[in-house]
């Protein structure tokens, strides 16, 4: 687990360099705030296409080799990117890194084969933050290495520093990373013929609680995808910021978001469960977007981003993890696939949404429409939190004498 957490750090410390970068890198091309979004969207899009694939071959062949082919993909599609000169090239390195980043699904099942149902939300938490540290290191680095100008910025630097540190993850993985998937499941699972795309959802939103459980994964990561394709964008056209000062911004929430789901979110689950923090998670990260349009100075507009992050880092390894704890740990790959799948295509259709929003209707628009969904999912939760509760009084019925 520990070597784990250091192979999905680095590899997303080179995923958050090129954060604060894109929006800029899209508008050096002369592209316009939706094609911004698409550019965003473009590797979401691709990583949802991917995700159920290597969740059902790490199912398969085992999660190791699943992960190493993933990463060295994923540090080619950087190099790709420092050497894009149009437009066409950025979508394209940015739709075959998303296609290598659909790994992850990969990854939340290796958690699943080594944590216990006890301490499983402590597990997703710890993969959790991976992602907060390396929105830490890997945002200031790339923002430092592009420049605080938004009209001259580096973009080859950054690039070519998140293939180093893809190919370092890769050894990391080669040397030290042992298969966490029995024999004894991949034997059986080999034999089973490949599901489609379409039976893998299916069958998942048909378990009890679990189809819910998807949909809100799916409209609280749209609206906070929504958030982040936008927010350089918003930023410059607030205070005139560029890559570094977005970096550096985006590092803070990284930091916070580290700190919660690394040391927090597993006392937090245990103590109130997971439902709870999912109606938690959700009212904070209203609360947030909410704030962010009325953010006239930077002190109220760091204010808005931590309780915005601070909302998306109890809602998602909460959501991972009652996910997880409705199915067998045969199925905990596949499951995990269609639950990365639901994510990363909120992340394809958040920033498009709110890239059109941005230049149709105003740069707040896609803050406040955010609020609104985020209304809905404290609803949805809500009705989530009632019927795991009556589910469970009726197992614990069942089992009385």
């Amino acid at each position: 687990m520990v070597i784990l957490f250091f192979i999905v750090l680095i590899d997303l410390i080179g995923f958050g360099i090129i954060i604060p970068l894109l929006p800029f890198y899209a508008e050096h091309y002369q592209a316009t705030p939706f094609m911004v979004g698409l550019i965003m969207a473009t590797y979401s899009f691709t990583q949802f296409l991917a995700a159920p694939f290597w969740g059902r071959l790490s199912d398969r062949i085992g999660r190791r080799p699943v992960l190493l082919v993933s990463l060295a993909g994923a540090a080619l599609s950087y190099v790709w990117l420092g050497f894009s000169e149009s437009l066409w090239m950025l979508f394209m390195a940015r739709a075959a890194g998303g296609f290598m980043a659909g790994n992850i699904s990969a990854a939340f099942a290796y958690v699943a084969d080594v944590t216990t149902r006890e301490n499983r939300a402590k597990g997703m938490g710890m993969i959790g933050a991976a992602f907060g540290l390396g929105f830490i290191a890997g945002p200031a680095i790339g923002g430092i290495l592009a420049g605080s100008d938004p009209v001259n910025a580096d973009f080859q630097s950054p690039a070519f520093a998140a293939a180093g540190l893809s190919f370092v993850a890769l050894g990391f993985a080669v040397v030290m990373l042992k298969e966490s998937l029995s024999e004894e499941i991949r034997n059986r699972l080999s034999k089973e013929p490949p599901k489609r795309r379409f039976e893998m959802f299916t069958e998942a939103v048909k378990r009890p609680n679990v189809g819910l459980l998807i949909a809100l994964t799916f409209l609280a990561t749209f609206v906070f995808a929504g958030l982040e394709s936008t927010f350089a964008m918003w930023s410059r056209r607030q205070f005139g910021w560029g890559p570094e000062q977005n970096g550096y911004l985006f590092a803070m929430v990284g930091l916070m978001s580290a700190l919660i789901q690394g040391g927090l979110v597993g006392r937090l689950a245990k103590r109130f469960g997971e439902a709870r923090l999912i109606i938690q998670g959700a009212s904070a990260l209203a609360i947030g977007m909410l704030l962010i349009p009325f953010s006239s100075s930077v002190p109220v507009l760091v204010v808005a981003m931590v309780i915005a992050g601070y909302g998306f880092s109890i809602i998602s390894p909460s959501l991972s993890s009652l996910i997880s704890l409705q199915v067998g740990e045969h199925e905990q790959g596949g499951i995990m696939g269609v639950t990365r799948s639901a994510s990363t295509m909120a992340r394809f259709t958040g920033p498009a949404w709110a890239g059109f929003l941005f230049g149709a209707m105003g740069r707040d628009w896609p803050y406040f429409a955010g609020v609104l969904i985020m209304g809905v999912v404290i609803i949805l939760g809500i009705r989530a939190l009632r019927s795991l509760e009556s589910s469970n009084e009726s197992k614990n019925l069942s089992k009385s004498p």
